[in-house]
């Protein structure tokens, strides 16, 4: 009985954590839609659009769950397909790292070495990309598919991404654009406080980073997953 009030006193915790971020998302899809309103003509980005959907990136534990909860609404045969693909790509990525299984979590490796599983010219459609260009879980993905497309500037001037989407703003750099700032330090710091809680509660510590892709996190069951048997199978991650 204390085992069952445990876990679902830790599923309500998590489950109060991704409304918390959800909402912290949301305040990244209003400066983007701001951006675009004053730069219409210079933003190229629209539904359908999907250039920026190609090859593999890291994300986020805390993005991972929050973005297989969406998935997890959809349609059965929509997630059959889409876990299709996302079996072939975990294929071969452990090809190249063989030791790469479920939670399928990244930073038991230097950064360096996984620029193996990601090589620049990887053009394979996220699979999360429906055939006429959208995404499946657009209002659950994750906050690099939302920040994509445009250069970070925080309110204060510092440049914390340099690069944008080559269909936008062709004409010029937008990197002194007084519009496209935003709290971008703040947005970071309140991230990382999120992802910490969701650490905490599964596996009692609080963690800075780990990450996945998102392949992968389709394939995991995150309600089920026994996080803390594994978080003891694998210290090495944790020191």
């Amino acid at each position: 009985m204390d085992d069952r009030f445990e876990a679902e006193g830790r599923r309500l915790k998590i489950e109060n954590i991704l409304i918390k971020y959800a909402a912290l998302l949301a305040t990244v899809d209003q400066w983007f839609a701001s951006c675009v309103s004053h730069f219409r003509s210079e933003i190229a980005c629209k539904s359908g659009c999907s250039e920026c959907c190609r090859g593999l990136f890291d994300i986020t534990l805390l993005d991972a769950w929050f973005m297989k909860r969406g998935f997890d609404m959809l349609d059965t045969g929509v997630r059959a397909l889409a876990l299709k693909k996302a079996k072939a790509r975990l294929s071969l990525l452990q090809t190249l790292w063989p030791d790469l299984t479920a939670p399928y979590i990244l930073n038991y490796r230097p950064d360096e070495e996984w620029e193996i599983l990601m090589p620049d010219d990887d053009d394979t459609p996220c699979p999360l990309l429906g055939e006429d260009g959208t995404c499946l879980v657009f209002d659950f993905r994750p906050m690099t598919c939302r920040l994509h497309g445009l250069p970070l500037i925080d309110i204060s001037g510092e440049v914390m991404h340099d690069e944008w989407c080559t269909l936008n703003f062709t004409q010029g750099s937008p990197l002194e654009l007084q519009e496209l700032r935003w709290e971008f330090n703040s947005l970071f710091r309140e991230e990382l406080l999120i992802f910490r809680e969701l650490t905490l509660e599964l596996f009692e510590q609080r963690m800075n980073e780990l990450d996945t892709f998102i392949p992968t996190a389709l394939l995991i069951d995150f309600e089920r997953f026994p996080w803390r048997k594994w978080r003891k199978e694998n210290p090495f991650i944790f020191s």
